[in-house]
């Protein structure tokens, strides 16, 4: 009996020993099983990064075209605004932009301040080859290609979102096509705000076309904005940007009609106390190039220009769009209360757009068929 009880006692030992082992066996095939997978997703995993990277670069290299044998360049770009205007920060993007796109062949190098000179001084320099490329306000382009004054017309865009659009497109190709008879090449069109209405205490709320009548109202010594708002029935006030504080001060303005971010940046706000969104004009800023000095250089390093520039032409339009949420904050705790939603088609009516355009059709720049096609965006 005692016998058989030994037996059985060595039996079950041996029974759970083998169990034991069975399951040793199973946790060590699991073990080198996931160690076998994980080295897998590594070598997955840098295959992938090598394959994206390659990928990357050979993106790089179909965008920029083949540069190899190029010999690199370096161009003066210039913006007379200060180092933190719009313009300049412009600029400046524009050259992390080509320098990236190149590979390091084209380097631009940026000035502003007013160190190569004002707006006009500036564009004359461009035209004569001393500056290579230039990015500043459209308005004083049209002192010598007066093709472009058609971009001063009142609601000819609905936003600063479909100006970026149709300048930048084929129309926009349109009208800077004259720019090589000039001494220009066209790269983009930028962003400089689109302009409201502002009014002191004096001049009132302005919600549709009925409320400017009889205001003063500060506008650029431009023609085109006198006759805009002597249409709309104002006593538009023809003064240069640097006497616009003293006179909505001492009352011989009553409103001024600039971009939001243009009251904050210009200090000329203190005495406003409303501020409407009509919408009305769009203002840009253009980017040019030499003729000669762009002829001169490979066709790659022109693509890489006029494709980068777009780009540029767009991160100076979300910038406005972020400056202007800013100053409407630092106007909101100035006291300015904002009409968000006026009575636009007011002032299209009293303008009587399109017709009020006619007044200009005995002018060189006046050009019907590309005035309808861009109306006919803003529909």
């Amino acid at each position: 009996m005692k016998k058989r009880v030994v037996s059985f006692a060595l039996a079950a030992t041996m029974a759970v020993t083998s169990l034991a082992a069975c399951g040793s066996s199973s946790t060590g095939a699991t073990a080198a099983a996931t160690t076998a997978a994980a080295e897998k997703k590594e070598e997955t995993k840098a295959e992938t990064e090598k394959a994206a990277e390659s990928a990357a670069t050979e993106a790089q290299k179909e965008a920029g075209g083949d540069l190899a044998g190029l010999e690199p360049v370096t161009l003066t770009i210039y913006s007379p605004g200060n180092e933190n205007s719009v313009p300049t920060k412009t600029i400046a993007e524009y050259a992390r932009l080509v320098n990236e796109a190149s590979n390091g062949q084209i380097t631009l190098e940026v000035h502003s301040s007013g160190e190569l000179g004002n707006d006009a001084e500036a564009l004359a320099s461009t035209r004569l080859g001393t500056i290579d490329i230039i990015f500043a306000g459209t308005s004083g382009f049209t002192e010598f290609y007066d093709k472009a004054k058609i971009l001063d017309m009142p609601f000819l865009f609905k936003d600063a979102d479909q100006a970026y659009e149709v300048t930048n497109g084929e129309l926009g190709d349109k009208i800077f096509s004259g720019f090589e008879d000039v001494g220009l090449v066209y790269l983009a069109e930028g962003d400089n705000g689109m302009r409201q209405v502002s009014t002191t205490e004096a001049g009132g709320p302005i919600h549709s076309a009925a409320d400017v009548e009889g205001v003063k109202l500060r506008v650029p010594t431009s023609q085109v904005y006198l006759d805009v708002w002597q249409t709309l029935g104002a006593n538009p006030v023809a003064l240069a940007l640097n006497e616009l504080a003293i006179a909505l001060s001492n009352g011989t303005a009553e409103g001024q009609d600039n971009a939001t971010y243009h009251l904050v940046a210009n200090a000329t706000y203190d005495d406003i106390k409303y501020f409407s969104f009509i919408n009305y004009m769009w203002m840009g800023c253009t980017m040019a190039a030499n003729k000669d000095r762009f002829d001169a250089l490979p066709e790659q390093y022109q693509t890489i220009l006029r494709e980068e520039a777009k780009k540029a032409a767009k991160y100076s339009f979300d910038t406005i769009k972020e400056d202007n949420v800013t100053a409407r904050k630092t106007l909101e705790e100035a006291g300015v209360q904002f009409d968000d939603d006026p009575d636009i088609q007011s002032f299209k009516d009293k303008l009587d757009i399109p017709n009020f355009y006619k007044k200009y059709e005995g002018e060189s720049w006046y050009d019907q068929e590309l005035l309808d096609a861009l109306l006919a965006v803003n529909k």
